[in-house]
C-alpha cells in the first residue's frame, strides 16, 4: 500500500484542511488491493466472450451435421420430372420417394359431380314453390321446401350451403335469366349427385324448374408401371410412395409417361459445403485464440489447454472411418414383433456364427453383442419402422461382412421374411475423403465438388449410410460435437465457461466483502479527520483567548496612561 503524505498547512492559521479530498486519497490506497482482482475479472470476461464465440461457432457445426444425420432431412428430399407436363406435371416428392422411373399412361381424368337448372333459368326474384332433394352417394338425400319467407333462387342457394351436406350451391345467370348450380364436395365417383323434386315457377304460372345433370362424377383411371390404378381426384398421391402428381390430360393413344425420381443431389451438395464452412470457422477461430496479433496483443485464450483440445478432438472426428454395415431397413417391423428364424455372420474371410431368433429385434441384437464376434447389432428407428443395424469391427474390406439370413416377421400379417442389404461401405464410402473433403495444413477443410458428386451419383445410399446409420461417421462426428460444445454441462466449453463463472464468483464475492470494510474505514475516517480539522481551525481563536488572559494578569501589552 502507497504512503499518504497529510499537509494541514500553518495549525495557527485557522484554514484547516480538505476533509474530503483527504479521505478519497486515503481510501484510494485501500482500494488498491482490489486492483489485481478487478484485472482477473476482465481477462475471465474477455476469456467468457472468447468461449462463447467457440459455444456459438460449435452450434452452427452442429447444426449442418445435423442437416445430414436427419432421417427426413435433406438426405431425404428428393426431386421429380415428368417426361409430358402438358398431361402429367409433379407436385412433389416426399422423404418416402424412392428413387427411380415409372411409366403412367393416363386413360381419363377425375370430375366432380355438378347439377344445374339452366335449362329453364328463371328472373332472380321470382318465387319458388315445392320441393328438391339432395343426396351424395352413400348419403341420405335432405329436401329443402320452399316456404312463404324462403322461396327464391337465392334464399335456397343459402339453406342448402348452410345445411353442410357436402354440396355447394351458387346462383348463376346469363342472357335467358338465373339458374342454381349443385356441385359435389366429392369429387370422383363417390361424389355423384341425385336430385329429385317438383320446384315450380310461380312468377310464371307454376312452370317447371328442373335440375339436370352438368358433369358426372367419375375417377381417374390411370396405369402405372403396368398397374391400373384409380383415383377420385386428378390430384394422385396414392399411385407412386412419397410422390404426388396432377393430370392434367389423357394419354395420347399408345403413348406414355416417364416420371422420374431422383435424389436431391443439389441440395446435399450445398449442405456438405455448409459443414464445411461451419467446421473452418470453428478451426479459423481456434487458430486465432493461439495467435498473437501485428501489435503483439495476446488473445483471451492464449494457452489456455481447452483450445488444444478443442482442435486435437475435431481434427480426430475428420479422420473417423466408417465400418463395413448391413442393415434391414428395406423391410423394417415394429420394434416388438416376434422374429423366427436364423441369421449367419462372418467377418472377413472367418467362419460364420449362426443365431436363432426367438424374440423381437432388440433379443436378436443382445444376442450378437453377447457373442463378441467382431460385430455390433443396434436396433434403428426409421421413418417407418425399426431395423437391425449389424457394424463390422474392422474397417476396410477386411473388415467386410458375410450375412446370411432366413428371418420371418411372425408378428405382421403373412410372416413376411425381414432381408439384410449391405451397404458396402467398408469398401467405398469409408471417410471423408470419399466425399471429397480433405483436411489442410492449417486445420481447415476443402471440399473436391467433383468428387462428392460422384459419390452421390455412384452409391446414394452409401453416402446417407455413412451420415446416418447407427455407427455412423455422421453420428460419430455428432457425439464429438456434442461433448465440445455448451450444449451440454459436460462439453468442453461448458466445463471452461462454468469454471470461469466459480473464479469470478469469488471475485466478487471477495471484491464485495473489501469494499465493505473500506466503507467502514471511509466512515471511521471522515468522522475522525472532520473532528480533526475543526480543532485545527479553532486554534486561532483559543490562542487570542489565551493572549488576552495573559495580557489581564500581567498588564503585558496594554497600553500606559
Amino acid at each position: 500500500m502507497g504512503s499518504v503524505g497529510l499537509s494541514f498547512g500553518n495549525p495557527t492559521g485557522g484554514t484547516g484542511f480538505n476533509v474530503t479530498a483527504t479521505v478519497s486519497q486515503i481510501m484510494a490506497n485501500y482500494q488498491a488491493v482490489e486492483t489485481p482482482w478487478t484485472t482477473q475479472l476482465t481477462t475471465l470476461s474477455a476469456q467468457d466472450t472468447a468461449l462463447t464465440t467457440l459455444g456459438t461457432g460449435l452450434s452452427t457445426l452442429s447444426a449442418a451435421v445435423g442437416a445430414l444425420t436427419n432421417f427426413q432431412g435433406v438426405m431425404a428430399t428428393k426431386n421429380g420430372s415428368s417426361s409430358d407436363p402438358t398431361v402429367l406435371t409433379l407436385t412433389s416428392a416426399g422423404t418416402s420417394a424412392v428413387a427411380g422411373s415409372h411409366t403412367i399412361t393416363v386413360n381419363t381424368l377425375a370430375a366432380t359431380s355438378s347439377w344445374s337448372t339452366s335449362t329453364t333459368p328463371i328472373g332472380a326474384t321470382d318465387t319458388l314453390a315445392g320441393t328438391i332433394s339432395i343426396g351424395v352417394a352413400g348419403s341420405p338425400a335432405q329436401s329443402f321446401t320452399m316456404t312463404s319467407s324462403d322461396n327464391t333462387l337465392s334464399t335456397l342457394a343459402a339453406a342448402i350451403n348452410t345445411a353442410g351436406i357436402g354440396v355447394t350451391a351458387n346462383v348463376s345467370s346469363n342472357a335467358s335469366g338465373s339458374f342454381l348450380t349443385l356441385v359435389s364436395g366429392t369429387s370422383g365417383a363417390a361424389g355423384n349427385l341425385t336430385i329429385t323434386g317438383n320446384l315450380t315457377d310461380t312468377s310464371k304460372s307454376g312452370s317447371a324448374v328442373t335440375a339436370t345433370q352438368a358433369i358426372p362424377g367419375k375417377d381417374a383411371s390411370l396405369t402405372v408401371d403396368g398397374v391400373a390404378v384409380t383415383s377420385p381426384s386428378n390430384t394422385v398421391s396414392n399411385a407412386i410412395a412419397g410422390v404426388t402428381f396432377q393430370l392434367l390430360n389423357t394419354s395420347a393413344t399408345g403413348t406414355s409417361v416417364q416420371v422420374q425420381i431422383t435424389n436431391n443431389t443439389s441440395a446435399v451438395t450445398s449442405s456438405v459445403e455448409t459443414f464445411v464452412t461451419a467446421y473452418n470457422a470453428v478451426m479459423q477461430d481456434l487458430t486465432a485464440q493461439q495467435t498473437s496479433s501485428t501489435t503483439g496483443t495476446a488473445p483471451p485464450l492464449l494457452g489456455n489447454s481447452s483450445i488444444a483440445l478443442l482442435q486435437q478432438q475435431l481434427g480426430q472426428a475428420m479422420n473417423m472411418t466408417q465400418n463395413n454395415v448391413w442393415d434391414s431397413s428395406a423391410t423394417p417391423i415394429a420394434a416388438t414383433d416376434t422374429l423366427s428364424g436364423t441369421i449367419s455372420i462372418g467377418v472377413g474371410t472367418g467362419p460364420q456364427t449362426s443365431f436363432t431368433a426367438n424374440g423381437n429385434l432388440a433379443s436378436l441384437a443382445a444376442s450378437i453383442n453377447s457373442a463378441k464376434i467382431g460385430v455390433t447389432a443396434n436396433v434403428v428407428q426409421g421413418l417407418t419402422g425399426s431395423y437391425l443395424s449389424l457394424v463390422s469391427g474392422t474397417t476396410g474390406s477386411a473388415g467386410d461382412l458375410n450375412i446370411s439370413a432366413n428371418l420371418a416377421d411372425t408378428t405382421a400379417t403373412g410372416a413376411p421374411a425381414v432381408t439384410f442389404g449391405d451397404t458396402n461401405i467398408g469398401s467405398s464410402i469409408n471417410g471423408f475423403a470419399s466425399l471429397g473433403i480433405t483436411s489442410n495444413l492449417d486445420g481447415t477443410l476443402s471440399l473436391n465438388t467433383d468428387t462428392l458428386t460422384s459419390a452421390l451419383n455412384g452409391s446414394f445410399q452409401g453416402v446417407v449410410n455413412f451420415f446416418q446409420d447407427a455407427a455412423s461417421v455422421g453420428m460419430g462426428f455428432t457425439n464429438t460435437i456434442n461433448q465440445l460444445g455448451n450444449t451440454t454441462p459436460t462439453g468442453t466449453i461448458s466445463l471452461a465457461l462454468a469454471s470461469d463463472a466459480a473464479q469470478e464468483t469469488t471475485l466478487n464475492t471477495n471484491i464485495t466483502s473489501e469494499n465493505s470494510i473500506i466503507s467502514a474505514q471511509q466512515a471511521l475516517l471522515t468522522s475522525e479527520l472532520t473532528q480533526a480539522n475543526q480543532t485545527l481551525q479553532s486554534l486561532p481563536s483559543q490562542l487570542n483567548m489565551v493572549n488576552e488572559l495573559y495580557s489581564a494578569i500581567t498588564g503585558y501589552g496594554t497600553s500606559q496612561s
